[in-house]
């Protein structure tokens, strides 16, 4: 892979490096340094570390400029979570809309954020580390089975991108480890993984389930159906469907 553009923001001194995608549907993918920093999208975590408040600032800071580079406002969204705390992205409560957003993840490792965002219609995970970091043996069984668990340890430098690849394919499937790494074959999925610089980066992406429904959602459904089966159907300011 290779570096296709870099950013430089001076809103807070944040560096946004983009890195070109796998071939398939529209991505984009990037990562920035972590920092101390804030974002619009931080979540409140207690008692967290400084590290672990930087590691996940810095995430949701790159997924504020990853946003902005794909042209959705960062004013009108929001991060949820699935029961299985998988995040997406939402409309904001009374922007009334619910046209499809990307599908977005996030990662960290050592000194890195990455974040990926998919066309709308997909599901997206990535997962990078250090591409030189070793695993030890010992961990390799609780991470493959059968054939590959042999092939693992007869590759044991193949370690990290088995790794990366799982975990990716964990966060695409909104899963996590609720999907055992042991049972994933990384042959039924769509995974790609490939070094850029200092960094083992797996991206895997799958077509889009159903997010959680809004009270908006459910509201702009029924009106949807009630506008077409009565064509008389108004809305507010005594304004009539047709009349115009």
């Amino acid at each position: 892979m290779r570096l296709v553009q870099t950013k430089d923001s001076h809103l807070r001194g944040e560096r946004l490096e983009i890195i070109q995608a796998p071939d398939g549907p529209k991505m984009l993918i990037a990562r920035m340094r972590i920092q101390s920093c804030s974002s619009k999208f931080a979540e409140d975590i207690p008692r967290a570390s400084s590290k672990r408040l930087d590691d996940h600032n810095s995430g949701r800071l790159l997924l504020e400029r990853c946003l902005e580079h794909w042209g959705v406002s960062t004013n009108l969204v929001e991060v949820l979570r699935t029961d299985l705390r998988a995040p997406y992205l939402s409309w904001l409560d009374g922007v009334w809309k619910n046209e499809p957003l990307p599908g977005i993840s996030i990662g960290h490792c050592e000194n890195w954020a990455v974040c990926a965002l998919i066309e709308p219609g997909y599901w997206i995970g990535i997962d990078s580390e250090p591409k030189d970091r070793g695993i030890n043996s010992n961990a390799f069984d609780m991470m493959a089975k059968g054939d590959e668990l042999n092939f693992l340890i007869e590759n044991s430098k193949m370690a990290i991108e088995i790794w990366t690849a799982k975990e990716a394919v964990q966060k695409a499937e909104r899963q996590g480890m609720n999907l055992n790494p042991r049972d994933i074959d990384l042959s039924d999925y769509m995974v790609k993984s490939f070094k850029h610089d200092n960094l083992m980066i797996s991206v895997s992406w799958r077509k889009a389930g159903e997010n959680p429904r809004t009270p908006e959602d459910d509201l702009l459904e029924a009106t949807r159906k009630a506008m077409e089966e009565n064509s008389d159907f108004s809305i507010g300011c005594n304004t009539v469907r047709n009349s115009l």
